[in-house]
């Protein structure tokens, strides 16, 4: 199915081509935990930009590798790229306008991320 997205302000569209069942991170890391951002995450390929690549700002810090993507307008940061899955993408399951009928969140330890970044390398293979 493909289910459609946005920032808060809708300067930023976005469409992804998932699943009607699907599972979502809950990070206890210090950016995800205070931004309330729910991991859906999935093969670049199944993503589009449909609007607002000219709002978008991008945030960085420790290793750089994850690209923190946000609306410079309304500050909602819909989907990034990830440290995790550099070769995919993750959407913020909260920016969507429609969600999956089933959505099964689990706990993910992102304060020990170099722990447990291994359990989540399969969620941007095709």
């Amino acid at each position: 199915m493909k289910y459609k997205g946005s920032c808060h302000c809708q300067a930023i569209t976005f469409e992804v081509d998932s699943t009607n069942v699907v599972e979502v991170e809950r990070c206890n890391c210090s950016i995800c935990s205070k931004s309330g951002f729910l991991h859906l995450i999935v093969p670049l390929s199944k993503f589009s930009l449909l609007s607002g690549e000219e709002a978008i700002s991008t945030y960085t810090f420790g290793s750089g590798v994850a690209k923190h993507t946000f609306c410079k307008y309304c500050g909602i940061k819909p989907f990034y790229i990830p440290r995790s899955n550099p070769d995919g993408i993750d959407i913020n399951i909260n920016c969507l306008e429609t969600k999956p009928h089933t959505i099964n969140t689990v706990d993910f330890d992102g304060k020990n991320w170099e722990d447990n970044a291994e359990k989540l390398s399969h969620k941007s293979k095709e």
